[in-house]
């Protein structure tokens, strides 16, 4: 299948299609128009049975005072404004896929910073707590038919791109972040949980996950070094 073209994501997307066999077409998801035209070319090929809305980002970590519209801006976009274009988009889809499957599904990866507020993190705590709220309407909207809606809320996760991106692309700082952390989650922990949830049984709803590294016990408290038990002493 053609590729459409949204930036150098793109090429990444096409080389994880290689990989897994999956199919994967580039999208810009601020774009209403683009989000229509994917759910019917995937439709094209075969009833949607999920949605499951991973994308997402942090830009910056200025304070309420000091913080720059253009990335508050971007982060509503990417975080709530994009899910909403999804949601209308695809739950055409998924009642359509619903005679084939018996239910469909929806997931959201959200974030611990949906609930958690904390210094620096102002633009994405409102954003993040936006989206679990659209999240949490979705459910209640539904109500009454075989759509499961699924949070999946992270905690500490270390990818190439997101703190980066957040810090404005200074390695740096983005590496001190999870300098020392034994373990933090990586996206295929994240992977892992979302295929739970999606194979669980099609009447078991899991409303809200909240996954952490060990060594984060709260947003706030988090372990630099290796884990080991206390003594007994």
């Amino acid at each position: 299948m053609g590729r459409r073209r949204c930036g150098p994501a793109a090429d990444r997307l096409e080389a994880l299609a290689a990989e897994t066999g999956a199919r994967a077409v580039a999208c810009d998801l601020t774009d209403p128009a683009a989000a229509s035209a994917l759910v019917q070319e995937l439709e094209s090929h075969g009833p949607i049975h999920a949605l499951v809305h991973v994308a997402g980002g942090a830009r910056g970590t200025d304070s309420v005072e000091r913080g720059s519209t253009e990335d508050w801006q971007w982060m509503f976009d990417i975080n709530v404004l994009a899910t909403q274009r999804l949601v209308a988009a695809f739950l055409p889809a998924l009642r359509r896929a619903i005679a084939d499957g018996g239910h469909a599904d929806t997931l959201f990866v959200t974030s611990t910073a949906a609930e958690v507020p904390y210094p620096g993190g102002s633009g994405y705590n409102a954003a993040k707590a936006g989206e679990r709220m659209l999240v949490r309407v979705l459910r209640q909207e539904l109500n009454g038919e075989p759509i499961r809606v699924v949070e999946v809320a992270p905690g500490m996760v270390y990818t190439e791109e997101f703190t980066l991106n957040r810090l404005g692309g200074d390695q740096t700082a983005a590496e001190a972040v999870y300098a020392g952390v034994e373990e933090p989650l990586v996206a295929g922990d994240v992977a892992d949980v979302i295929a739970y949830a999606l194979n669980a049984p099609g009447h078991v709803n899991l409303d809200l996950i909240t996954m952490r590294p060990v060594a984060q016990s709260a947003q706030h408290l988090l372990a630099r070094g290796r884990l080991r038990p206390h003594s007994d002493d």
